[in-house]
Order: structure tokens, then C-alpha cells, then sequence
């Protein structure tokens, strides 16, 4: 039996002309409308013509990849496309399945990324955080890594993306630290990743608490699709459990790596990455070779995707 879940990337997979390839779905250009009028910015703008500095701002990545994610949904939505039996998000895009699944109001999701992110930045002002990926070392060398390059300083694991490639965050010296001795240890590759802040490590709790007061005042409602946190790979369906876990999820690791596997757990075959971008696709297929992987990131790809799992109920 076929049965396939939808996966939104985060922050990452932003880019000059991200939307260029939906040019044939009204329901995209009208979702960004929808969005610029709620937050007073071109989000259709920025995602066609914004500087690099301009896409890679905390405060507008996460809106704008919210955006992205929930309008590429609305088109397969709009070509009769098939539900899917689970969904997940990376980081902010954990955010964007709640949207897709019913939980958050588009219109309450907006104004709440942008805060999320301004809270963030807040949190660690620019420079003084820094993020790598790690790429070649197993999860135990990373870890390891973390502890000798702390020197009282915050360093950790951050994101479990795939076997061999982990995020760290902290403290920049921090973090440059980690990445030679990354290297030192025999990591093929240790980079400094271009975000504004150190997501996902104990330097966001402060920011954390003010998550958790403005998320008291958002309706949540009970998912009509089931969407695992990264926090801890549960799906709820009450809405405090649902805003605690998105409080949990700005300083605690995103466990990608689990997620994937708990989707095969439940049957899923196929785990379609929707949004711009084939990001979260090439960690998807590192980490579960029995599931299919695709990526509906243009119009062409949502195409294809429809005839793949068109059929199924």
C-alpha cells in the first residue's frame, strides 16, 4: 500500500527567484498577496529580486519561507492533488505544516514567524552567534566535538539532518573552534552556514519565553493531519501540547534523522518535499532508502508528482 507525507524545508532553502518555476499556478501569486497585506511587505518582491543579505535576515527568511511553502500546498491543492496521511516541517518549517494541516490560520502564522525570528535575533545579535554544518562525522564525533570546543562557552548539536551531516550552534569563537577540530577529527567538510542566528541551541531560551507568551494568545486547533515536532517526533492534537512543542523546538535539536525514520515506522512510502528547493529531498534519501523521495519544486515537478501519487487515496 502506497502512503505518502508531505515535508517543508525551513531556513536554507531560500533564493533569488525561489518562485520563478510556479509561474503557472494563480494560487501561489495569490497566496504571496495574501501574506504581503498581512504583513505590510512585497514578499513577491523580495522573493524574486532580494539581495542576498535581504533573503538570508532571519525576520524575513521565515516569513517568506512560510509563504513559499503554504503556496506551492495551495497549487497542488488547486490541481485536486491527494492529502497526505502525515506531514513534518525543518525548523521554521514545522510552522508551515501546522498551517497545511489546519492547526495555525495562515493569517496567525504570519505575524508570528516574524516575531519568532525578531525574538530570535534579539536573542543573539548578529556576529555574535555562529551555525556550521558539519559533514562527515557520525553523531557521537559531533557531540564530541561540541564538549572539547565549548571552553565555557555555548556549543551543541543542533540539527541531526542526515547520517554524516550535523549542525552546530553557539558562540561564533565557539563554533569556529568546533569546526577544526571538526576537521582535525576527519570531517570532509566543516561550513559556516549564511543565518543571522544559532538556532536551535540554549542561547534561544530567552527568546523561548517570549515565544511562549505570544503563542498564548494564537488559536490552535486540532490537526487535521498528523504533523511531528522536532523536538521529540510526536504528533498532538491538543493545541497547548502543540505550543509547547514549538516552544521546545527553538532551543532543542531538530531530530530530522528520527522524523524520517518514524514516517517509514508508520508506513509512509513516499515523502514529498513541498516548497521551492530540494534540500530536505537529498537529506531524505540518505537517511530512508525504502521510501521514495521527490520534490515539488516547480511547476514541472508538481506535475510529475501529481502523476506519481495522483492515484492514490
Amino acid at each position: 500500500m502506497t502512503k505518502f507525507a508531505f515535508v517543508f524545508p525551513g531556513q536554507g532553502s531560500q533564493s533569488r527567484g525561489m518562485m520563478d518555476g510556479y509561474a503557472d499556478f494563480s494560487a501561489v501569486r495569490d497566496t504571496f498577496t495574501e501574506a504581503s497585506a498581512v504583513l505590510g511587505q512585497d514578499l513577491w518582491q523580495l522573493a524574486s529580486e532580494g539581495s542576498d543579505a535581504e533573503l538570508n535576515a532571519t525576520v524575513n527568511t521565515q516569513p517568506l519561507m512560510l509563504t513559499a511553502g503554504i503556496a506551492v500546498y495551495r497549487a497542488w491543492q488547486s490541481q485536486n492533488g491527494p492529502q497526505p496521511a502525515m506531514m513534518a516541517g525543518h525548523s521554521l518549517g514545522e510552522y508551515t505544516a501546522l498551517v497545511a494541516s489546519g492547526a495555525l490560520s495562515f493569517a496567525d502564522a504570519l505575524p508570528l514567524v516574524r516575531y519568532r525570528a525578531q525574538c530570535m535575533q534579539q536573542a543573539v545579535p548578529e556576529g555574535v552567534g555562529g551555525i556550521a554544518a558539519i559533514l562527515g562525522l557520525d553523531d557521537e564525533a559531533v557531540r564530541a566535538v561540541c564538549t572539547e570546543g565549548a571552553q565555557g562557552d555555548v556549543l551543541e548539536a543542533v540539527n541531526y539532518n542526515s547520517p554524516g551531516q550535523v549542525v552546530i550552534a553557539g558562540g561564533r569563537a565557539a563554533v569556529e573552534r568546533g569546526m577544526e577540530l571538526a576537521r582535525a577529527r576527519g570531517a570532509k567538510r566543516a561550513i559556516m552556514l549564511p543565518m543571522s542566528v544559532p538556532s536551535h541551541c540554549s542561547l534561544l531560551k530567552g527568546a523561548a519565553g517570549q515565544l511562549r507568551e505570544y503563542l498564548g494568545n494564537i488559536t490552535v486547533h486540532t490537526p487535521l493531519i498528523p504533523v511531528l515536532h522536532n523536538a521529540d517526533v510526536a504528533a498532538y492534537s491538543d493545541g497547548d501540547k502543540i505550543r509547547d512543542a514549538l516552544v521546545r523546538q527553538l532551543y532543542s535539536p531538530v531530530r530530522w534523522v528520527e522524523t524520517v525514520l518514524e514516517f517509514g515506522k508508520q508506513g509512509i512510502t513516499h515523502n514529498v518535499e513541498c516548497a521551492p528547493g530540494r534540500v530536505l529531498t537529498g537529506l531524505n534519501k540518505r537517511i530512508d532508502t525504502n521510501q521514495l523521495s521527490l520534490a515539488i519544486s516547480d511547476g514541472a515537478a508538481l506535475t510529475q508528482t501529481l502523476t506519481t501519487l495522483g492515484g492514490m487515496a
